[in-house]
Formats: structure tokens, C-alpha cells, sequence
């Protein structure tokens, strides 16, 4: 099993920046994609960014590209969403994922990709 759990979120200006972040405990060894996604009020949840545990390779939806990072600590297992130029339509409820697989592709934009999920951490943006 993994334990996923998230901190960072809040209420934020438009324009402005947080950081989430997702502390990674016990089965870690064979999760080598991590990811976040979010969903809005009324709306499914859909995915944002994922991660090579590594570090080495990212990918991002094109709604966040260029204003959202994602990066990790291995030595803190630790996975970070570093979000800038925050827009009212960025609100959500985020979730850190992390899926079950030695294997990393920039093809696991799904939900149903992922086997383990956090609790989610509120991100409110006002105009």
C-alpha cells in the first residue's frame, strides 16, 4: 500500500501562487509515476500534471502548461505542485496519485490510471 498525503492548499488572489505538496509513505518501490489532478465544484476530476519518479520527465494538461511545475524530493518523498498565475477557474479540490507500475509514460492522464489517491487539499482562487 501507499499512503498519500496532501498539504499546501488555501485561498489565493488571481495572479498569485501556492505550493501543494503530497508526503509519499510505505510501498513506494514499484510507483514510478505520480501525478496530480483536480476537481471543481460539479465538475469530474481531471488530471493536471504527472511526474517519472525520477524526476526526469514531466507533462502537464494544457490548461496549467507553463504556469503550473511539478517536481519531487526522493530523499524527502516528497511530490510538489508549485502553482503560479493562479486563475479562478484553477479552484478545485487537488489530488496527489501515484500508479501502481515500474512503468512511466505521459499516457496516464486518466483517473482510473492511478491506484493510489490522497484526501485532496481545497485550492480557492478569487477574481
Amino acid at each position: 500500500q501507499v499512503q498519500l498525503v496532501e498539504s499546501g492548499g488555501g485561498l489565493v488572489q488571481a495572479g498569485g501562487s501556492l505550493r501543494l505538496s503530497c508526503a509519499v509513505s510505505g510501498r513506494t518501490f514499484d510507483t514510478n509515476t505520480m501525478g496530480w489532478f483536480r476537481q471543481a465544484p460539479g465538475k469530474e476530476r481531471e488530471f493536471v500534471s504527472t511526474i517519472r519518479w525520477s524526476g526526469d520527465s514531466t507533462y502537464y494538461a494544457d490548461s496549467v502548461k507553463g504556469r503550473f511545475t511539478i517536481s519531487r524530493d526522493n530523499a524527502k518523498n516528497t511530490l510538489y505542485l508549485q502553482m503560479n498565475s493562479l486563475k479562478p477557474e484553477d479552484t478545485a479540490v487537488y489530488y496527489c496519485a501515484a500508479r501502481r507500475s515500474i512503468y512511466y509514460s505521459t499516457t496516464y492522464v486518466q483517473e482510473n490510471d492511478y491506484n493510489y489517491w490522497g484526501q485532496g487539499t481545497q485550492v480557492t482562487v478569487s477574481s
